[in-house]
């Protein structure tokens, strides 16, 4: 870092009974106050390069007591006021970046231009602002960050923006640049042990949001550096100033409050990065999206960044991890753990997107991909007492039939929620269970269906019949299968091999439609029986799915179920 000393004499103020003073022979004539404090002091040296001190001198009357000026909107206070005195006195003073906006400001406020004096402070400030702040890295983000208590001000001097300009400069000049520098502390000492190495999206991330914000919708209007840096950038402030978020969802309660300061401010830095996102679709991840709609949600920002955020996700839901969209619910007006209606919003969004991009209703490998991620999902909440099957089900049928290619995940969500839902009456399991499709199960899949006591008997029919067919289609062999199954096979025309496997035996003809449900192998007791014909009185038909059966074999079926009763 850059510093400036000014002056030659030692320092000669001190400090007696609350009042600065200087150690002279010459009597002191003049008294300044600012704020609470009081500078006993010499006219001549002073008002020879304060033009303002000269006027208000001026305006009163001479007497023989020092006259006392009261200066109570001095800008930067006792220090930035006594390094002005100083350099009037000639006294050794130094300027850095950690002190030259207050320096700059009271130096203004007196009016320490060349038109008093030659070589006067402000001058000599604005040389080293300009040949040495601004050519820095650091020198620039320490400026930047002391002018908050002179907003005002920095911004007609224009230090704010020179800084800005000189910051986006030098990235549009090299992106990739990684500098170093030297450290050097409020005292003016230069560290030169302490060196770093760092990249421009760290300093950026030590401004505050409303300087980060301007400084990073320069850079991107310049369109000169890549939209995955200006990404990388977001993400390292972000981190910096929104830490352990994960640890806060731990404890929620507050976070929303809207007179809490943290609270509010969380809200403007993350709306203000919800504005920043590039355009591109994979300038920042899908992880990193969630996370700040994670955000979003728990410090409930503004309505439009939640829906951007959804937008931005919906882009990348392939990219998606299950545990990255568990996002916690805050509305008073639910009681599901997770916020449902965020991730229905993101798979419309999804939906939506995936038919203005595609000419054809084909499914495609991204919205597998989300079927996939829709399963895992459904899988967690399924522990939720409080999802209610509307939902649940809303869920399930958000993505297209056909990108499920395979049920195994969704029996699987389907079962959880069964095992968490033990008050759902019949005619819910039933909805719920008309959403799987057991031609999709695999093996292992359909030998715990078939043995789940949760399930309707007309699943579990199904799943039999469906196994069944599989098994004929493929001509194969089946090991391990459960006594029921075997059952089914074995009165369709099946023998069991040494090994302990069922051979199929298919023929093209056509066996009596009453000859599979009169097998003595096929032990079905009289109570689940019963239930099968309750089901039928409930729904009116037994609806069985099965490829190889006309209409009319099925309709004798469901005859025949209702004789052995």
């Amino acid at each position: 870092m850059k510093f400036m000393k000014l002056g030659s004499r030692p320092d000669a103020f001190y400090t007696s009974n609350g009042v600065r003073s200087i150690s002279s022979e010459v009597r002191t004539d003049l008294i300044i106050q600012v704020n609470e404090t009081r500078f006993v002091l010499h006219k001549f040296p002073l008002l020879s390069r304060c033009l303002k001190l000269q006027r208000l001198c001026s305006a009163n009357t001479e007497t023989s007591q020092p006259r006392i000026i009261k200066l109570s909107d001095f800008p930067g206070g006792v220090k930035a006021f006594e390094l002005c005195a100083k350099f009037c006195y000639g006294i050794k003073i130094t300027v850095s970046a950690y002190n030259i906006v207050s320096a700059r400001c009271a130096a203004k406020y007196l009016q320490m231009t060349d038109d008093v004096e030659k070589g006067n402070l402000v001058h000599k400030l604005e040389v080293f602002f300009n040949s040495c702040i601004l050519k820095g890295w650091k020198d620039c983000i320490v400026t930047l960050q002391t002018t908050k208590p002179f907003q005002l001000w920095s911004e007609e001097l224009g230090i704010t923006s020179r800084c800005i300009e000189s910051l986006v400069s030098k990235v549009i000049s090299n992106p990739m640049k990684v500098v170093s520098h030297s450290h050097l502390n409020q005292k003016g000492d230069i560290e030169e042990t302490h060196k770093t190495k760092r990249w421009w999206g760290d300093y950026l991330s030590e401004l505050r949001i409303d300087l980060y914000w301007r400084t990073m919708t320069a850079l991107k209007s310049g369109g000169k550096v890549p939209p995955k840096l200006i990404g990388d950038s977001l993400k390292i402030y972000t981190s910096k100033w929104l830490p352990k978020i994960s640890r806060k969802l731990e404890n929620r309660s507050g976070l929303n409050s809207e007179s809490d300061p943290s609270s509010s401010n969380c809200r403007l830095l993350l709306e203000s990065i919800v504005t920043l996102l590039p355009n591109e679709r994979n300038a920042v991840s899908c992880s990193f999206l969630l996370k700040l709609l994670k955000a979003v949600n728990i410090f409930q920002a503004s309505g439009s960044s939640r829906l951007e955020l959804a937008r931005r996700v919906a882009l990348q839901l392939d990219e998606a991890k299950v545990g990255d969209l568990m996002i916690p619910s805050v509305s008073n007006d639910c009681d599901t753990i997770y916020d449902l209606d965020v991730f229905l919003n993101i798979l419309e969004q999804f939906l939506l997107q995936s038919q203005q991009t595609s000419s054809s209703s084909a499914i495609n490998g991204s919205m597998i991909k989300v079927s996939k991620l829709v399963d895992g999902y459904l899988q967690e909440i399924a522990r939720d007492v409080n999802v209610p099957l509307s939902k649940f089900i809303a869920l399930i049928k958000s993505v297209p039939e056909l990108a499920r290619l395979k049920h195994d995940d969704l029996y699987k969500a389907i079962d959880i929620y069964l095992k968490s839902h033990p008050d759902l009456n019949k005619r819910e399991i039933k909805d719920l269970c008309r959403t799987l499709d057991c031609k999709k199960l695999s093996l292992e899949a359909c030998m715990h269906a078939a043995e789940n006591e949760l399930l309707p008997l007309r699943v579990v029919v199904q799943v039999l019949f469906s196994e069944q067919t599989r098994a004929a289609m493929a001509g194969g062999h089946l090991t391990r299968l459960p006594n029921n199954i075997k059952a089914l096979l074995a009165a369709k025309g099946t023998a069991a091999s040494p090994s302990g496997s069922i051979t199929i035996t298919t023929t093209h003809t056509p066996r009596p439609h009453n000859e599979w449900f009169k097998s003595p192998n096929l032990h079905v007791s009289s109570s689940r029986m019963k239930q099968i014909a309750d089901d039928e009185s409930t729904d009116g038909s037994l609806k069985v799915q099965h490829p190889c059966l006309t209409p009319s074999q099925s309709k004798k079926m469901s005859g025949k179920l209702w004789l052995m009763k």
